[in-house]
């Protein structure tokens, strides 16, 4: 059981003791509090948007989110299931003091969380999220008496209102995307994305004929762990080497991650979502881009190829959303398969994703894997220590740098060195009780070797 409070939410696994798990207890007392912060920071606006992914403890979460932001007085907007960046599109669209997102993104099933968004449809900052804990902790709750009640609604318009939002972007191209009458395999791990995916493809111009359903319903039974790398997606690969399609299309349970699969049933890599649509977008607008510390240099190669500035954030779509607004870049996202497209919103969002992704594919006029070697080929490992509560992170990450204080650092989130094209990248996860180790080089082995030696080093300075 474990309860992760952080400055964007407060995520946990389902049953279990008030404080220890995410139980109706700490549901309201969140909810409350976050209310509660609206309300005093804007008290004219009561609206607010909530919706959910489709894991099996969502309705009930939902129930209790909505009939806490009613006892506060608000007008709640429940679009039920839904997908992230459709939620931060709602907020915009209906002038809503905020919104909270029901879904512990990539985590198994067990696991739920609320997370927090603002009047801009976007994650609450740093200061925000400190100020959000503070009134959770102190439970300093304003419920308003029973005339003032808010009010409950439902709105199942907004997955079509997204897509129709997509469909008027300029660099998404339908006309092209229906000439290469492209065969899609979807596997939306039995999520919201199974009913927003099929909706987009077929609204971009892909006959429904050619589109393949993998875990598309949205039951909330995770058909395999939900983050979408290539260990967890068998059955897509297989199902792509095994036919005659284009491109495998994969997304996490709240759709704000993207990964696909070539043709060949070889993994386009969830660091390369990114990268590629960026090429795409910057070869028809020039710009700056914007990534995380612990994303693929290849983005900084094809940005500076295309005349434009590269800028690395701290981990975090709050984090890396910043940065986009203060370099104006034109792309951003993270290198988890997180596309933040700012033409539409600040948001990392699969949906606009696949459209531009398709779009670039279909102008590009060959296939998928020939598409991924026009890249950079750089290879990340990613690793992770579990922690146990005597383990002095930040002294671990303080003796790491002191080990390799002869190495370019960049402590800004964690440690990151440098040792010339390569880099190793640790940090404590915002949302999981482990220390994440990221590393990357030209080769896969070289990336696994650099891993493998600073785990050693966390380890031995662990036992002492």
């Amino acid at each position: 059981m474990a309860l992760i409070k952080s400055i964007s939410g407060i995520r946990g696994t389902i049953g279990g003791k008030p404080g220890d798990a995410l139980t109706p207890i700490d549901i309201v007392k969140f909810s409350s509090a976050f209310g509660t912060w609206l309300k005093r920071k804007n008290p004219d606006n009561v609206r607010i948007i909530i919706g959910r992914d489709a894991r099996l403890s969502g309705e009930m979460v939902s129930k209790i989110v909505a009939a806490t932001l009613q006892s506060i007085g608000f007008e709640v907007i429940d679009l039920d299931l839904s997908t992230t960046p459709t939620v931060e599109i709602a907020v915009v669209q209906e002038q809503a003091a905020g919104g909270i997102i029901l879904t512990a993104s990539h985590n198994p099933i067990q696991w739920n969380a609320l997370k927090l968004l603002n009047e801009a449809g976007e994650f609450i900052s740093n200061t925000d999220g400190a100020e959000v804990l503070a009134l959770a902790e102190a439970e300093d709750f304003d419920f308003v008496e029973v005339r003032k009640l808010g009010s409950y609604v439902r709105n199942d318009t907004y997955l079509q209102k997204h897509i129709a939002l997509i469909l008027a972007l300029p660099l998404v191209d339908t006309k092209a995307i229906e000439a290469r009458n492209f065969k899609l395999v979807v596997d939306a791990v039995n999520s919201t994305g199974g009913l927003a995916i099929p909706m987009l493809l077929e609204a971009l111009g892909v006959k429904p004929a050619n589109i393949t359903l993998l875990h598309c319903e949205p039951t909330g039974h995770f058909a395999h762990n939900p983050e979408p790398l290539p260990e967890n997606l068998l059955d897509i690969i297989r199902e792509m080497e095994r036919g005659d399609f284009d491109l495998g299309i994969v997304t996490d349970p709240d759709v704000d991650r993207l990964a696909f699969i070539c043709e060949d049933g070889s993994p386009f890599g969830e660091e390369y979502t990114l990268v590629a649509v960026a090429d795409y977008v910057l070869k028809h607008k020039k710009g700056n881009s914007v990534s995380n510390l612990s994303s693929t240099g290849a983005l900084r190669d094809i940005t500076q190829k295309a005349g434009g500035q590269y800028f690395a954030s701290a981990v975090g779509e709050v984090n890396v959303v910043e940065m986009m607004k203060a370099h104006q870049a034109v792309i951003g996202g993270e290198g988890n398969g997180g596309v933040i497209y700012p033409d539409l919103h600040h948001g990392r969002d699969a949906l606009v994703g696949i459209a531009l992704f398709l779009s670039h594919l279909a102008k590009f006029g060959k296939s998928a894997s020939v598409l991924r070697r026009t890249y950079p080929n750089y290879h990340i490992s990613k690793n992770k220590i579990e922690l146990t509560p005597e383990i002095n992170v930040d002294n671990v990450l303080e003796q790491i740098k002191k080990k390799y204080s002869r190495n370019p650092i960049n402590d800004i989130d964690g440690v990151k060195i440098e040792f010339d094209k390569e880099w190793v990248h640790l940090r404590k996860s915002n949302t999981e009780p482990i220390i994440r180790i990221y590393s990357e080089s030209e080769t896969a082995t070289t990336a696994d070797h650099l891993a493998k030696k600073i785990i050693a080093d966390i380890k031995e300075l662990i036992a002492h």
